[in-house]
């Protein structure tokens, strides 16, 4: 048994580095466990203002892009351009997440490279972790160390929301699938663009969710998610590469993960755990951005885990939640229920599409999404924007599918 660590962050995603990174640098021991075997697959996206928030090098970047390309089922596509107020930049989680690690360990923290197998609570209320290392030339001997506090910002099948939390604590989730290609030499072709998002709504691609071409520089994101059981997303992102005219691209790798769609009502267990990022389901319905709200949720964490540390009050655990969800979650809820009624169909997909090339829809929909919040500087666009909803889902007619 090694000596008792203030905090022990399980997983050293965007989530749990920042976390890291943050309780190390205001003085607190901390262990950061992460298998470091797998890159989780993920388009990568991140507004430009996570560069300012989060202190995000600007070389991480491996692309820029200032519009998005949506595309119905019908094949008909609209562009929405970002214009001046800012970028979506890319990232490759296989070079973005190793930099973070890296940023907590040179803050201070211990890294240990290696899964989570047990997690046990004493009386004390001091928490026992055995890890396996994950990356060893021979077998190596399981280790044990001991926390105060724990991260668990371990992913969508956390091993400490098992180990800690009841069996039906569980987000529900699509599982999404991609294929990393070389980009084509011809960055402007009317099929891809290096500095276009094209995100593509068929229900032969995805029947409830979303196909994607992200490009990355010298490399792209090709894929899609589904929670429909059956629906088989390598033939479907095949598809996709087909459409987008990027068959004959050479696949630099493949992953496939689950990706949670809606917040936990509970992150925490009252006394010493605390659950953050994909592990406590912060992936934007709609839209499955991640990246942003787990590196926002690694800083909501440290700085309550540091109040508890500080004072003994576990109840602050409870406030990340309600804080990241009074700023979040009526912009969730809305994406929940934009999931629910445009992409259950088809005809419901082409509407969406239709109504997405209109300017007040492009303008509300790119200043939210880079200012990590809703617009409410223009109500009459909002207005506007409903009566425009409207008008396309009655234009549907009842029942159709």
């Amino acid at each position: 048994m090694d000596t008792i660590f203030d905090v022990a962050v399980i997983g050293g995603g965007p989530s749990g580095a920042i976390a890291a990174e943050a309780l190390a640098v205001s003085g607190y021991s901390v262990l950061l466990v992460d298998p470091d075997n797998r890159i989780k697959p993920c388009g990568g996206a991140i507004p430009s203002r996570a560069l300012k928030d989060f202190s995000i090098s600007r070389d991480m970047l491996v692309s820029k892009a200032n519009a998005a390309r949506v595309i119905a089922p019908s094949g008909k596509s609209v562009e929405m351009r970002i214009g001046d107020i800012g970028f979506v930049g890319m990232v490759d989680r296989a070079t973005f997440d190793p930099y973070l690690r890296e940023r907590a360990a040179d803050a201070g923290a211990t890294r240990l490279t290696g899964k989570l197998v047990d997690m046990q609570e004493s009386g004390d209320g001091v928490l026992s972790l055995t890890v396996e290392p994950t990356k060893c030339e021979t077998a190596s001997a399981k280790v044990t160390h001991s926390a105060r506090y724990v991260i668990g910002a371990d992913g969508a099948n956390s091993a400490v929301r098992r180990f800690m939390f009841p069996k039906s604590k569980k987000p529900p989730y699509v599982f999404a699938y991609h294929e990393i290609i070389e980009s084509p030499e011809d960055t402007t072709s009317a099929g891809f663009r290096s500095d276009r998002c094209d995100v593509v709504y068929d229900g032969r691609i995805s029947p409830d969710f979303y196909g994607w071409v992200f490009p990355h520089g010298e490399h792209t994101s090709v894929g899609t998610g589904s929670a429909v059981k059956g629906h088989n997303l390598r033939s479907a992102t095949a598809e996709l590469r087909k459409a987008s005219m990027l068959d004959g691209q050479r696949v630099i790798r493949r992953e496939g993960a689950p990706l949670p769609l809606k917040p936990m009502r509970r992150w925490d267990n009252g006394r010493n755990v605390l659950l953050i990022g994909d592990a406590a389901g912060t992936v934007a319905p709609s839209s499955g951005e991640g990246i942003y709200y787990a590196m926002l949720c690694g800083q909501l964490s440290a700085e309550a885990v540091a109040s508890c540390l500080a004072t003994g009050k576990a109840l602050k655990l409870r406030q990340v939640r309600k804080r990241f969800m009074k700023d979040h979650g009526r912009i969730f809820f809305i994406l929940g229920i934009m999931q629910v009624v445009w992409y259950r169909s088809d005809r419901f997909r082409e509407r969406f599409v239709t109504m997405c090339a209109d300017p007040d829809v492009q303008r509300l929909t790119w200043e939210s999404y880079l200012n990590k919040k809703l617009v409410r500087r223009d109500p009459l666009a909002h207005l506007r924007v409903f009566f425009k909803d409207l008008g396309q889902l009655l234009r549907i007619p009842a029942g159709q599918k």
